[in-house]
């Protein structure tokens, strides 16, 4: 009997891929199927995967044409699978000629034709493409532009902002640019929010008045009655109103959150994190606005602790020292969260500088995440003894943007944006934001 190997994600399993499993059967006698998992698709830095793992291989089964369907979790599997299964043939589509010659010390490899005319891509881009709008003034929104360029589910087309002085790469792009909000929202399916915080409330309830999805950087507002109010209104319309914290879409952030919560290192009794930078949000012309430390970086340094902890904290402390350069924002400031059962620290900066770490006790042992932890692509689960310490690596592309991206098609696909931001942990988010202002400003 002659054994055939094939890999492929096979998202949104097509005519092409039929043909290229047909062929890869006809090398032998019996056909094996491996689809890559979820995790490795998006180690490898393929992210606008359409379909979940489960309704992948369900299609390659309703083929008919495997024999057997394996996974494929990791780099370098198929020299095991190759072994395990005993393979004389390893068959992949021809655009991969030579990158798996290597796999000749195992078995014969062969490159198959594909298909021409259909792919995969072209399929998602048709089904699901959202025009989004960008609205804002900081820089920060020509790295958005980019990095929608590498999904193919979003294609920004827009942009308004009252200040465009930091936004000359994208006017270099065939964008419509303009100050007209109302204009810009007419020409698109939803709007991605990077503005002032004081300004959000006013500009998501208009995009959702005039039904458009929302994607908008945390704080989404700065009183929870005002974030109440703005769910009510999505949910009437049947919008998206989605939280753009990039650290939560992070393939290490998740993986961190799922071992915390299976108890490797026991009950969680203190959540540590720091967020500071030397640069700051705002200020470049007349109509801008500069960002407070909280405002800047309060929602990513709070997302594990309310990720972690919960929401039934049961007080809020704060610390702050005000900007002298610009009164009326803080250029650091220190929460302090208390629990029943325990405790977390946050520490912001803008023009502070200290160590961006993370640190997640419990009472087994405890995750350590190096700075800068809020786009990591490694941390540690650290123990009494050192030999029992665990390395965790991820890939991580564009500083977790794509990856926001995607999340917000899907929730749009959906109708559900609470998979990795629940709306508590929003509006606990909200909370925070709120006694401050009512403490400080």
């Amino acid at each position: 009997m002659i054994k055939v190997i094939t890999y492929g994600t096979y998202d949104l399993l097509h005519y092409g891929h039929i043909r290229l499993l047909e062929r890869a059967k006809a090398l032998g006698d019996y056909l094996i199927v491996g689809v890559t998992a979820d995790d490795f698709d998006r180690q490898r830095g393929k992210i606008n995967v359409q379909q979940t793992l489960e309704e992948r291989v369900a299609a390659v089964k309703e083929t008919g044409i495997a024999d057997k369907i394996i996974i494929e979790e990791y780099e370098g599997q198929k020299i095991d699978d190759i072994k395990r299964y005993g393979v004389d043939i390893f068959t992949v589509g021809s655009d991969w000629e030579g990158y798996f010659d290597y796999l000749n010390e195992y078995c014969k490899v062969v490159y198959l034709p594909r298909t021409q005319g259909v792919s995969s891509s072209e399929l998602r881009a048709e089904k699901s493409s959202v025009k989004i709008g960008m609205v804002g003034y900081s820089s920060f929104l020509n790295k958005v532009y980019r990095e929608s360029k590498f999904v193919n589910a979003v294609d920004v087309t827009s942009i308004c902002s009252s200040d465009f002085t930091k936004l000359k790469d994208i006017r270099k792009e065939t964008l419509q640019c303009t100050d007209n909000y109302s204009a810009m929202l007419d020409n698109v399916d939803a709007v991605y929010i990077h503005s002032h915080p004081t300004l959000h409330y006013d500009e998501i309830h208009k995009a959702l008045e005039a039904g458009k999805h929302v994607l908008c950087e945390s704080p989404v507002v700065l009183q929870k009655k005002q974030y109440d109010e703005l769910l009510q209104l999505a949910g009437k319309n049947n919008l998206i109103l989605m939280e753009a914290i990039r650290t939560a879409y992070m393939l290490a952030y998740s993986r961190l959150l799922l071992i915390v919560k299976g108890g490797k290192i026991g009950k969680v009794v203190s959540v540590d994190a720091t967020c500071t930078s030397l640069s700051t949000y705002g200020n470049f012309g007349e109509n801008s606005k500069k960002w407070g430390s909280l405002e800047d970086w309060g929602p990513t340094a709070l997302l594990p602790v309310f990720q972690i902890l919960g929401t039934g904290y049961t007080e809020v402390d704060f610390f702050s020292i005000e900007d002298n350069k610009y009164p009326g924002t803080d250029a650091f400031t220190k929460v302090n969260v208390s629990y029943p059962d325990a405790t977390a620290t946050i520490k912001v900066g803008t023009g502070v500088k200290s160590e961006g770490e993370l640190i997640v006790s419990g009472t087994k042992g405890y995750i350590y995440v190096p700075a800068p932890w809020w786009k990591t692509d490694y941390f540690e689960v650290r123990y009494e003894h050192p030999e029992d310490n665990k390395r965790q690596f991820y890939q991580l592309e564009g500083d977790g943007i794509r990856y926001e991206l995607v999340e917000f098609a899907h929730a749009i696909q959906k109708g559900d944006a609470e998979f990795y931001i629940n709306r508590n942990v929003t509006g606990a988010i909200v909370d925070v934001m709120e006694r401050f202002t009512n403490q400080y400003c």
